[in-house]
């Protein structure tokens, strides 16, 4: 009797190790040399954090389960859950969005940083006063560049940079500061996620911003806070002019869900490991208007971009739209716009000298300014 209580209980172990093993044995087979760690990962997660675990290593990318510790996996599973439920907003949070948009440690091919801990540690006193995502982004946004000595410039080592790349080289470009936010995001439990466009509907260049779940998403541009506001942008009008299930002129979200769809990596073309939901119809434009967008850009005696105040009059002479030319702190894409009528002949004067232009469709206006403050006016013939 005894021997078949033995054997049952053999028999009871034999399967239950087969039944944690089987889902997930082609991804320790992936692993390869790493299965070692990616089996501690899964057998020393705590209870309440196993369905996280089982979930990041299904959804994982190839190369990470090849190379990231178990020990890194399981700071990060654990952070992650105390981060969502330590947040104010914890309960507006499902499980399927905390996995998704809380849970995984890259947004992209960023390089893996174990951020979660300090992040927290930085940025919690930030959002302690938030009573929502929504709040809370608009705070991180604010305030973490200035704390991490971070600011915009296309002169940054490269575009996919990982928080600390971007920290120890004081300067990133969108896709830097977009991870950079949404890692901070993340620590503090607001679920955060990776958003752009390849291309631009005319074809001016790409673009990556963030987008944050608070009862549906919403959208920021990092370092580019609008006030208390999200879903306000400077790139809001072209976003509205996306074009929907193109490749290339689309919008796309980061997800770390399996999907048909990959993420395009403008800076690594050929890569196809990130998964996309492509979610242009939320950024359509409503506005039927035919007015057309006038970009004007002003540069300095060497080549940088200077703030240049413009001003458009009518035929009367009454100043009817003025505003301030972006230097190179702004995104390479960020312009004063004007939303001029088509049809239209404005006058363009710069040191007296005057060019007449018929407005017929949008375009860049490009100035060499050798004086920093001249200033440029446009002459409308318009009520």
């Amino acid at each position: 009797m005894f021997f078949y209580y033995i054997v049952l209980m053999i028999t009871l172990c034999t399967l239950a190790i087969a039944l944690l093993v089987g889902p997930f044995e082609k991804h320790f087979d992936v692993a390869g040399e790493n299965r070692a760690e990616i089996q501690r990962a899964l057998a020393e997660v705590p209870s309440d954090q196993v369905a996280g675990m089982e979930w990041l290593i299904t959804h994982m990318p190839e190369q990470d389960l090849k190379t990231l510790s178990a020990d890194f996996l399981l700071t990060n599973c654990d952070l992650a859950y105390e981060a969502w439920r330590n947040a104010p907003w914890a309960t507006q949070i499902s499980e399927d969005i905390f996995f998704d948009t809380i849970l995984p440690y890259a947004s992209v091919n960023e390089r893996r940083d174990n951020w979660r801990k300090d992040f927290r540690e930085k940025f919690s006193e930030v959002v302690k006063d938030a009573k929502t995502p929504s709040e809370a982004t608009v705070l991180l946004n604010q305030q973490i560049y200035s704390m991490v000595g971070v600011k915009y410039s296309t002169d940054r080592p490269k575009a996919d940079q990982s928080p600390y790349e971007s920290i120890d080289a004081g300067m990133a470009s969108c896709t830097g500061l977009s991870i950079l936010l949404i890692d901070a995001c993340r620590s503090t439990g607001v679920p955060a996620r990776f958003v752009g466009t390849p291309l631009w509907y005319n074809d001016s260049g790409n673009h990556s911003w963030v987008e944050i779940w608070d009862d549906g998403w919403h959208f920021t541009g990092g370092a580019e806070p609008t006030g208390n506001k999200l879903d306000e942008a400077w790139f809001a009008g072209s976003a509205g002019k996306a074009t929907k299930g193109d490749p290339e002129h689309a919008i796309f979200a980061v997800t770390w869900n399996h999907s048909e769809q990959h993420f395009p990596l403008v800076w690594l073309p050929e890569v196809t490991t990130y998964g996309a939901i492509d979610v242009t119809d939320r950024y359509k434009s409503k506005d039927e208007s035919q007015l057309i967008p006038i970009r004007i850009v002003s540069y300095g005696g060497k080549g940088k971009r200077v703030v240049v105040k413009t001003l458009i009059f009518d035929a009367s002479g009454n100043v009817v739209f003025e505003g301030w030319t972006k230097d190179d702190s702004a995104d390479a894409n960020d312009h004063l716009t004007f939303m001029l009528p088509s049809n239209v002949t404005c006058t363009f004067l710069s040191n007296a000298d005057g060019v007449s232009k018929k407005i017929e469709d949008e375009e860049i206006i490009e100035v060499i300014c050798i004086k920093f403050r001249v200033i440029w006016f446009f002459r409308a013939p318009f009520s």
